[in-house]
């Protein structure tokens, strides 16, 4: 009896202690349960009252009340329509559902579109012809258009017949109201066509893209033969597509092209109305450094320089521009070498700067018009961190509604009246919550994540930390550490650094870094110290800082990264012997051009979808950057990792997706051919049929373990 309570008392302590010990981390809870994946809120669809939106639940449209969470009715209910999308007309009368939606590329699709008349309670497919791309209802909700086989087309509601506008779309070589692959990668447009505010007139773009030269990937789908895709890709220094254009006016039947005076091988890469005589036409020259607005008159198609807008390096394209009732508008720009806001009146002059400081602007919410108040998010507390703010149209100081330390994101219903507040820190899953934007005082929590945030605390979390490194250009950069929990400074640690690098990006902000932080964490469990430093040319530090890498992309950055590296190495509790570095996209890029330039440093690297020659890349992109290889030769080849092959020595992981449209698998195919042709070992891992984001199914799980199992091997 004594025996049986002793071995008792020793099970109960053995259990105790087997539950107080932290947990680890695991590749299959991060990618196959995504067992820390943070409950999250999706963008609203909010309703034009401002209280109200609507999410799509189980074949319904359902609305709620933002400010109770409550909900008040059924939009629209019909289980058996697999409807992936839908969006209201105007005067929320209409509801246009997508089914059967297919990809094209990344942002582009088609599909079978339906309208339900809410009123009539009929539901009408837009065209029986075949799949639509982008079905858009006018503003008065009586007429749809939409493009299908590369042709643009409208129709009345309730009438069958299609309307026809051009008829001259063809694959691979002419397309109207739709964009070309760059225009949709680079200048996030897909959608190429415009209803004028009465519905009277659609304007559109045509891209010839005759001329482009034409690349081809390879699927492989157990079939006899595999399967081969063929578009058109414009890589650096290339023929781009011939883009124009043109005004449709309903009451004609005729179509105008606008007069644009330029270059032919300019960007048009946004067109808007400012009325619905005046359309407002984005123009950017191929260097992509000398902007100007024009406004065309959409009788005659002749058009005039409403705003001209220079710049020593490059300008990035927005959605920002704004139209107030007296045709004055709201403009962003790097004008004075920060992102801000200014107003300008309807002959495109400058009437005042709105925000101003030392800071970027870098998001712009939208005008509230009827108090005169702009929303706009700022990294006004450093560029790590990101506030809300509001300023009006008259100037003045602007006003702080969030700019606690971390990273708030806000989304405004249509009058303003009510914001939702997406917040979050780098050790801390996000928290959603409702304001009253008046008064700026909360409504309610709509998720706080505090399941997930306990949990956090049941596992072998590392200490995570904010740093600065002095460069030797004596400027500061910005820089975070994962320590292990058991973290002893008389140790000795391997370093384990993650990149991206790129322009208008950043790694080192203080918000929640989902997957890849438990990762890094699991990394951390592991005994590896993980670091991340944004290099000089990223995102919200300003103009100098963020356009310091032009005509030289990469350079600069594979300095700075390396020079962090040797930094880390002469700690004493770093083994300088273990250190490596990790990227994906441009961070791959970069973790290639530290391994073969830093080969001194650097034990090991991986790098997924990299660019491995800046020629092989798209126009748009690289030459905002970089120009054209046939202007920056030495520019292209200095900075390029395939001519440096030769001086990896450390271990190499390259990871590419056989199906990537937008960073081409000819990037890895040809890093392979040169390191083999210098007898130099790497390992690979190469993806069939996926594309730049390699997913899907157990795709990131079997990424992540090999990624893993790599660097548990050779660091």
């Amino acid at each position: 009896m004594k025996n049986t309570l002793i071995t008792i008392i020793l099970m109960t302590m053995c259990t105790t202690i087997q539950f107080a010990q932290p947990k680890e981390i695991t590749v299959p809870q991060l990618w196959e349960e995504y067992r820390f994946y943070p409950k999250m809120v999706p963008g609203f669809n909010f309703m034009n009252d401002g209280k109200h939106y609507s999410v799509k639940e189980n074949g319904e449209i359902v609305q709620y009340d933002l400010t109770s969470g409550e909900k008040t009715g059924v939009l629209y209910s019909a289980p058996d329509l697999n409807f992936s999308g839908y969006s209201f007309s105007t005067d929320e009368s209409k509801i246009i559902l997508e089914v059967n939606k297919e990809q094209i590329y990344r942002h582009s699709s088609r599909a079978d579109f339906y309208i339900w008349n809410r009123q009539s309670e009929k539901l009408t497919a837009v065209s029986e012809a075949g799949k639509q791309r982008y079905a858009t209802l006018d503003n008065k909700g009586e007429k749809i258009a939409f493009v299908r086989s590369n042709n643009l087309f409208y129709k009345e509601i309730g009438d069958k017949k299609d309307i026809q506008i051009t008829t001259d779309g063809e694959h691979n070589k002419i397309i109207n109201g739709a964009t070309d692959w760059v225009y949709e990668e680079e200048f996030a447009m897909s959608k190429a066509f415009e209803w004028s505010p009465e519905g009277n007139r659609i304007a559109f773009l045509r891209f010839d893209e005759s001329q482009v030269k034409e690349f081809t990937y390879t699927s492989y789908n157990s079939g006899l033969y595999p399967e081969y895709t063929t578009f058109k890709y414009p890589k650096a220094g290339e023929i781009n597509s011939d883009v124009t254009v043109h005004i449709y006016d309903l009451s004609t039947n005729k179509t105008i092209k606008v007069k644009i005076k330029g270059e032919s091988d300019d960007y048009i890469p946004r067109i808007k109305w400012a009325n619905d005589n005046q359309l407002c036409i984005t123009q950017i020259n191929r260097h992509q450094n000398n902007l100007k607005l024009l406004l065309a008159d959409s009788k005659s198609g002749k058009s005039t320089v409403m705003l001209k807008e220079q710049n020593d390096f490059f300008i990035d394209i927005h959605d920002n521009l704004t139209f107030l009732d007296n045709e004055d508008f709201i403009w962003t720009s790097d004008d004075d070498g920060y992102n801000h806001i200014y107003l300008y009146n309807k002959k495109g002059k400058k009437v005042r700067q709105l925000t101003k400081g030392e800071f970027d602007v870098t998001d712009f919410y939208g005008v509230d018009k009827k108090n005169k108040q702009i929303y706009f998010q700022a990294a006004a507390e450093g560029a790590m961190n990101r506030g809300i703010y509001r300023v009006t149209l008259e100037g003045g100081s602007m006003e702080s509604l969030h700019n606690e330390e971390g990273v708030n994101n806000a989304q405004f219903s249509r009058t303003f009246e009510y914001y939702v507040n997406d917040y979050s820190r780098a050790t801390a899953p996000p928290t959603y919550k409702v304001y009253e934007t008046n008064k700026n005082s909360i409504v309610r929590t709509i998720e706080d994540n505090k399941r997930l945030q306990t949990e956090l605390g049941d596992f072998n979390m590392g200490d995570f930390e904010f740093f600065e490194y002095l460069n030797s250009d004596s400027v500061i950069l910005n820089g975070w550490m994962i320590k292990p929990a058991d973290f002893d400074s008389t140790k000795s640690y391997p370093v384990f650094m993650y990149v991206y690098g790129g322009p208008g990006r950043q790694t080192v902000m203080n918000e929640w870094g989902g997957q890849n932080y438990m990762w890094f964490q699991m990394l951390a469990q592991k005994g590896y110290i993980i670091v991340s430093v944004d290099n000089r040319g990223t995102d919200a530090r300003g103009e100098q800082f963020r356009k310091s890498t032009y005509m030289n992309l990469g350079k600069k950055e594979t300095i700075d990264q390396i020079e962090v590296a040797k930094y880390f190495s002469k700690k004493p509790y770093i083994d300088s012997e273990r250190i490596g570095i990790f990227g994906w996209s441009f961070g791959g890029y970069l973790s290639t051009a530290c391994l073969a330039k830093g080969a001194d440093v650097f034990k090991m690297a991986i790098a997924v979808a990299p660019v491995i020659n800046w020629k092989w890349y798209d126009t748009i992109y690289t030459e905002r950057f970089m120009r054209t290889p046939q202007e920056n030769d030495s520019g292209y080849e200095d900075n390029s990792p395939i001519n440096f092959a030769g001086l990896i020595r450390g271990k190499y992981l390259l990871v590419h997706g056989m199906a990537d449209d937008n960073v081409h698998f000819q990037n890895a195919a040809e890093m392979a051919s040169a390191l083999i042709s210098k007898n130099i070992p790497f390992d690979e891992a190469y993806y069939p049929n996926k594309n730049h984001g390699i997913y899907g199914g157990y795709t990131r799980s079997h990424l992540y373990n090999k990624m893993t199992e790599f660097i548990l091997k050779n660091l």
